[in-house]
């Protein structure tokens, strides 16, 4: 069962889990899925819009996929969801080398909104479509930061997917 939850709720609920552990952001290309685990971004108000933020090193087989097709999804394990060996393999390896997905056992869901799935095993869910992209560079850094996350030059393109849809699967 789908249940819709407002902005505020999802973020209250995904933010804690960025930041501890990481949640899958997916993304489709041709028919190829590919996911990763991100454990930096933001959910945020932009152009009047509910959006957010999906940081991809550059280098990542996710950023052209996701560069190409213009929607991505979130999936965020909650409270009871024991995902972590999926987090830590989708972090690990590359998508351009393996299936990581088969490899893990993940179950996908389709989308409601965007052509993009999402993960099964996890109840919180965004569909984003890109608004946006910005590049960070050296340049665009400070020093403690560029030196401290950056060290090979591998920077990242923050995504700026507008939330279409949010919404709990029980």
């Amino acid at each position: 069962m789908i249940e819709k939850i407002s902005f505020s709720q999802a973020a209250a609920l995904a933010l804690p889990k960025m930041a501890n552990g990481g949640v899958f952001l997916t993304s489709k290309l041709d028919n190829k899925v590919n996911t990763m685990t991100i454990g930096w971004g933001g959910i945020n108000v932009y152009w009047g819009k509910q959006i957010f933020e999906a940081p991809v090193r550059f280098t990542r087989h996710t950023h052209p996929m996701i560069t190409k097709s213009g929607v991505f999804t979130v999936s965020v394990p909650l409270d009871g969801e024991d995902m972590k060996k999926e987090l830590a393999y989708c972090g690990s390896h590359s998508g351009a080398k393996e299936d990581k997905i088969s490899a893990c056992g993940i179950t996908l869901l389709d989308g409601q909104e965007v052509d993009c799935p999402v993960i099964a095993g996890c109840s919180l869910h965004f569909e984003c479509k890109v608004l946006g992209k910005a590049d960070l560079c050296g340049e665009d850094l400070s020093n403690e930061v560029d030196g401290r996350w950056y060290k090979d030059k591998d920077y990242h393109t923050i995504f700026f997917g507008e939330i279409v849809a949010c919404y709990l699967v029980k």
